[in-house]
């Protein structure tokens, strides 16, 4: 997986997980004594958490060399580039907006697109000005410009805006911003100091814009599931294991960050109930200088009796001056006469959900609730009638100013779910039963699993290798156990990483019990064998570990379903000609996965499939491989048939892996696709396939095929190739 950096004099600005490249992804770039920018890139190995530099060089034109591996696969740009309602709109507004020569400043350019379209708009006349901060992309940019003769009408810079300057490198100030650096939230690219550092700088007195105007709106709901997907606290206090992670006191400091967390929302609309009318939150308009901070007070009237558990917001984008072409990312159930959302399902841009503190409040039809919105530079947040103090003195002497473990929504509910808490408890308990003065150590980021063993050891002695916390993590588990009634300093824990660890470190004493969920901080966004580096933990560990030591999990199974994904197939296929422009020199680097030259194969991407749009399964669902964790960390391959059980277009395999916890294999936790939570490895076909069961009466349908799969244990990887018989 390759992260990129965003490094230089001056604070990146993109600080939203819902930018087209991840601003957990950094680059690194500097200047050669030949003046060629170079960029580093930081590699990690996902198993071992060990990163290794690549250089990316700007006078390198050897793409095959430099772009070997789909570097840009897990971005959103391929999808992004595949909506063709997102194209259209900004075509149409652009051949309006600039109808004569004029310089166009192209921000966040990506592969030229709105360039080229104002370049064509002006009949190849005037000044176009396209900056694109990141290396790779400019590459493709200037490749994409070189396909459509387009080259040496584009004037592309490899920088920021902000490092932009008038008289150094462009000669005036831009007529027209063209300009797309909007993320699910709308802010979170940076939109407000992009737009202030060109007005300011780089812009005319009134300048022409496209995109015109942004708004915000919002819609009050009640939904169990988003609900469950942050309030722990109510959620584990009818649990049966004792474990309280958010007890009373403590309930500030564990919990899900706030904020508006992207979410298509479509998926859940039937189990969500509307408690108010949509309405309007915040107005940006592109052609003048924003304000880096704003509020508005607003009193909406409840529809309906229920209780508000989230906001569910979305933003209309106007993209010309008179207010003709509009684009929008509303859910499909707000419907309006003027305005309509893309007819094709798109996850570059998504819903957003803001989390009602707590259990929600409790509203009746007809009655008023008072909302506080407020916008910073980068995001937006809400108030409904709460106040949540950041400056609190706990009863245990933490501060929750000071210190706060922010779970994902996906892991809050997750320790809030009884059944998979019983599945735990029922793993620990047949291992505990019987055995006295146990050493345990737990091997990944959980902080439920010390607490689960310490309750129910006979003498508990727990070791948590937890290193991001440190001495924080300490007194937070410490204030847990109390609040759980487990004994004083039962849980220790190490501020170094499993690499580290020594016998010095359990006090000389082999370690009678590994175990782990296992769940890594920054695995969110991962596949699910990423989630291996349990395996290559418990084999650094070997040394430390007693002869009969017992390995929770014990194994791990993978499993896969093959599935109809239409939406999900469109969004990352081959590109050809957008809006005129030919793209197909794009697809490698991008990771396109549709209508691939033969024996070429689109990348594995973990995606929640019932985020995917449009699915369904066609098959059984079968084993591939066995992991067995008992053992070292070894090479591994497995084959399985797959039956089909439907007839239809089969666009792909999902793979999942089931966490087997205990060796009697009665304790077994899956993360397939009915299980909303978790990630899933989607592997899409490069040609869908119709299929169909054993005695179907389509003649062109294939009624089974093979799946293979094999395990690189030295990088993490996942090879899979299938067959269709």
């Amino acid at each position: 997986m390759l992260r990129r950096f965003l490094l230089s004099t001056k604070t990146n600005l993109f600080q939203n997980p819902n930018h087209p490249l991840s601003p957990s992804l950094t680059t690194i770039r500097t200047m050669s004594s030949t003046s060629s920018q170079r960029m580093f890139q930081l590699k990690l190995d996902p198993l071992t958490g060990n990163t290794e530099w690549v250089i990316i060089d700007e006078n390198n034109n050897d793409e095959e060399q430099t772009f070997n591996q789909p570097l840009l696969a897990t971005t959103s740009y391929l999808d992004m580039l595949n909506d063709s309602t997102r194209n259209t709109a900004f075509r149409q507004a652009i051949e309006k907006t600039v109808t004569k020569p004029c310089h166009v400043l192209d921000i966040g350019a990506g592969t030229g697109l709105l360039s080229m379209m104002a370049s064509r708009a002006m009949d190849g006349k005037g000044t176009v000005t396209a900056c694109e901060s990141y290396l790779p992309m400019v590459k493709l940019m200037k490749k994409v410009m070189r396909l459509n003769g387009m080259e040496g009408r584009i004037k592309v810079f490899n920088k920021r805006s902000d490092e932009l300057e008038v008289g150094s490198d462009i000669s005036s100030r831009a007529d027209v911003l063209v300009s797309e650096i909007l993320d699910s939230e709308l802010l979170g690219e940076g939109l407000i100091p992009t737009l202030q550092h060109a007005h300011d700088n780089l812009l005319v007195e009134n300048p022409l814009t496209v995109p015109y105007r942004a708004t915000t709106y919002g819609q009050l709901v009640e939904s169990t599931f988003l609900w469950r997907l942050h309030d722990l606290r109510s959620n584990e206090a009818g649990a049966s294991d004792g474990i309280r992670l958010a007890p009373p006191g403590l309930e500030s400091v564990i919990g899900v960050k706030r904020q508006q967390y992207a979410m298509h929302c479509d998926p859940i609309g039937e189990e969500l109930k509307p408690l108010s009318e949509p309405f309007k939150i915040f107005e940006f308009d592109f052609w003048k200088r924003p304000e880096s901070y704003g509020e508005t007070e607003l009193c909406i009237k409840a529809t309906d009796d229920g209780r508000v558990h989230a906001i569910v917001s979305w933003w209309v984008l106007q993209l010309d001056r008179e207010g003709t072409i509009y684009y929008s990312t509303a859910p499909r159930w707000i419907r309006s006469p003027t305005i309509t959302s893309p007819v094709d399902w798109c996850d570059h841009w998504k819903q957003c959900v803001w989390f009602v503190p707590g259990s929600g409040i409790s509203i009746f039809k007809g009655g008023d609730i008072n909302l506080h919105a407020i916008h910073d530079d980068i995001s937006i947040s809400y108030n409904l009638n709460t106040r949540v103090s950041t400056t609190e003195v706990l009863h245990d002497g933490l501060t929750i100013g000071d210190f706060q473990l922010s779970l994902p929504p996906e892991r809050a509910a997750i320790y809030g779910d009884e059944g998979w808490r019983l599945s735990m408890l029922k793993a620990v308990k047949s291992v505990l039963q019987g055995r006295g003065n146990l050493l345990c150590l737990v091997a990944d980021d959980s902080v439920y699993l010390p607490l689960l063993v310490a309750k129910f050891s006979e003498a508990p002695h727990v070791i948590s290798s937890f290193s991001r916390l440190k001495e924080k993590g300490l007194q937070y588990l410490q204030a847990a156990a109390r609040a759980s009634n487990l004994p004083p300093n039962c849980i220790k824990t190490v501020e170094k990483g499993v690499k580290q660890l020594t016998m010095h470190d359990t006090n000389q004493k082999k370690v009678d019990l590994l175990i782990a969920e296992p769940f890594y901080f920054g695995h969110d966004g991962m596949l699910p064998w990423q989630n291996l580096r349990f395996w290559k933990d418990r084999t650094t560990l070997d040394h430390i570990l007693s002869e009969d030591a017992i390995i929770i999990p014990s194994k791990g199974i993978l499993r896969a379903c093959a599935i109809h994904l239409p939406d999900l197939w469109k969004s990352r296929s081959c590109l050809s000609k957008i809006e005129g422009f030919d793209h197909s020199g794009v697809n490698a680097t991008l990771g396109a996965c549709g209508h691939l030259p033969e024996l070429e194969e689109g990348p594995c991407l973990p995606f929640s499939l019932w985020q995917c749009g449009e699915f369904d399964v066609l098959s059984e669902t079968f084993d591939v491989m066995e992991f067995d964790f008992t053992k070292q960390i070894c090479q591994c391959e497995g084959k399985s048939q797959v039956k089909f059980t439907k007839t239809g277009v089969c666009h792909g395999f999902a793979l999942w892996i089931d966490w087997v916890m205990d060796s009697q294999n009665s304790a077994v936790i899956s993360t397939g696709p009915d299980k909303r939570y978790w990630k899933q490895g989607i592997k899409l076909l490069a040609t869908p396939r119709t299929v169909g069961s054993q005695g179907s009466t389509n003649v062109q349908a294939c009624c089974s095929a093979d799946l293979e799969a094999s395990f690189n244990p030295s990088n993490g990887e996942l090879k899979i190739i299938h067959d269709f018989l």
